[in-house]
Formats: C-alpha cells, sequence, structure tokens
C-alpha cells in the first residue's frame, strides 16, 4: 500500500471529527481547571455530537479502519473520562473539605479507561453494551454544574453536598466496569416492532426534557440505567 493511501485511511472525514471529539474534551478541561465549569460541560455535549456524528459517517461513507476505533477510544478517554472527572474534582473543590480529598474524584478517570479497553475487547458489545457507556456517564456529570449554576431544583442547597459528591462518583465509576446489560440506542430498521424498548425510551426522555428541562439530563441517565437493570433482571 503506497504512502499516500495510508494517510487517506488516516485523514478521513470520521477520524477528522473524533479528534473535534478530543480537542472539545482538551478544551473542556482547561476551563474546567479555569473555574468555568459551566462552558467546560458545554464541551461534554460538544464532544457528544462530535462522537456521534463520526460513527454516522463512518457508516455512510463505509470509512472503517482499525486506526479510528483506537483513535474513538482515545478521544473519548479525555472528554468522557477525564472532563467528567475534573468536573467532580471541582464541584468537591467547592465543599469544606481536606485538600487532599477532592483528588478522589480522578478515580471516575481510571474506571472509564478499564470500561473503554474492556469495549475494545469485549465481543459481546457488538450490538448492546456491557456497563454504563463512557458519553452517559459524562452527560450526567455535565449536568451538576447547569443545576447548580441555575439553581435547579434547589441545588444550591443540596448538591455541594461532599457525601453526595463522592457517592455519585464512586456509584457511576462502578458502573463503567459493572457486568449490566445496557441497551443501546441503534436501529436495525425503524418500525415499531423490535424497537419497542428505544421508543418508549426516547418517548420518556422527551417527555422528561419539556417537563424538567436541564434537571432532565440526570433523570434521563438514571432512567436508562434503571430500565437496563430492569430488562437484564427479567431476561
Amino acid at each position: 500500500m503506497s504512502d499516500n493511501a495510508s494517510k487517506l485511511k488516516i485523514f478521513n472525514i470520521p477520524n477528522t471529527l473524533t479528534c473535534l471529539n478530543l480537542l472539545s474534551g482538551c478544551v473542556g478541561i482547561v476551563l474546567a481547571f479555569q473555574g468555568n465549569l459551566l462552558w467546560a460541560a458545554g464541551m461534554i455535549w460538544s464532544g457528544a455530537i462530535f462522537d456521534f456524528f463520526d460513527g454516522f459517517t463512518a457508516r455512510l461513507l463505509k470509512q472503517f479502519s482499525p486506526i479510528g476505533g483506537e483513535l474513538d477510544s482515545l478521544a473519548d478517554m479525555v472528554t468522557f473520562g477525564v472532563l467528567p472527572a475534573v468536573l467532580y474534582f471541582q464541584l468537591l473543590g467547592q465543599c469544606e473539605l481536606p485538600e487532599y480529598v477532592p483528588y478522589f474524584a480522578f478515580i471516575m478517570a481510571a474506571f472509564s479507561a478499564l470500561r473503554l479497553a474492556k469495549f475494545n475487547v469485549d465481543d459481546r458489545q457488538t450490538t448492546s453494551f456491557i456497563g454504563l457507556p463512557t458519553p452517559a456517564n459524562a452527560i450526567f456529570a455535565s449536568a451538576l454544574p447547569f443545576m447548580l449554576a441555575h439553581n435547579i431544583l434547589g441545588a444550591e442547597n443540596w448538591l455541594l453536598n461532599p457525601y453526595l459528591l463522592l457517592g455519585l462518583n464512586f456509584a457511576f465509576s462502578l458502573l463503567l466496569t459493572s457486568e449490566i446489560p445496557m441497551f443501546a440506542l441503534k436501529f436495525k430498521t425503524y418500525g415499531w416492532k423490535g424497537n419497542e424498548l428505544i421508543y418508549s425510551f426516547i418517548i420518556l426522555a422527551a417527555a422528561s426534557i419539556f417537563i424538567l428541562n436541564v434537571a432532565s439530563v440526570p433523570f434521563i441517565i438514571l432512567l436508562y440505567i434503571l430500565i437496563s437493570f430492569v430488562r437484564a433482571y427479567r431476561s
């Protein structure tokens, strides 16, 4: 294979979108350490959009490559692994705690790395997930600064509780590497039959967004976890 052909495999549209996901995570980490948690949380959403469209364009253009898969995991590690851990670190830093305690937040980054490594070698996760996907975990974390900044559901009175923040961090870290089967929002066909679970979840998620606005984000992620757990328990 010529060098030009190799370059074409590396520099294509899906990989470019994956790199934009990675850059979103890098910018978000800097913003978080500068104390701009709202924009840092927004970078998680920016990365999630690029993460969705890199896979979409790869399927559309049939531009699959081993390097694309590896690059995707590396980008996800930054945007959906390190960045949410930094958000927790900064939120814990606003609590009255010994200086070393906020560093426990980075356990989430370590578990995210384990989750992504497990995904890369686990052939059971082709049509669904085993354990909580890193984007879902990061999106949950991204809602916390918004809830605090806008005092949604009175978040100023309860969110900056170190026991709550550490509990969420540890619980979601364990969910990342759990053996709980989680359904994927992937359609083989677009009819109702065979997609009842996905469509039901989408309808409930849309209704919660309409009713709860930003507060719906953690609710939707918790609903996703609950439905996946009940589905796994009943099967």
